[in-house]
């Protein structure tokens, strides 16, 4: 949650956080504690979905980008920013 939100701001955007209720944001990982919705790794939900799963740092799919886990933010941030860029007015 925290390095896509610098990362924008770092950018020039506004950034605001949406979320279905309000409640303090927790901005460490929780990899294996109980009780933490700030990590779902994606693969079983997208095979749940019927989707198909990459197993790669990125996926680009149109508009949707997505990744396996936080490690692999750095490379779902460089492919966000492009196709916010090519989707919005870009201050850069």
């Amino acid at each position: 949650m925290l390095y896509p939100y610098q990362r924008l701001l770092e950018e020039g955007y506004e950034v605001h956080i949406a979320a279905p209720e309000r409640k303090t944001l927790r901005f460490v990982v929780h990899d294996f504690e109980p009780g933490y919705d700030t990590y779902p790794a994606l693969e079983p939900d997208m095979q749940s979905a019927g989707a198909t799963f990459q197993d790669t740092e990125a996926v680009v799919d149109g508009p949707l980008i997505s990744s396996r886990t936080w490690p692999d933010h750095p490379a779902w941030m460089r492919e966000f920013l492009k196709v916010l860029r090519t989707r919005s007015n870009s201050p850069n």
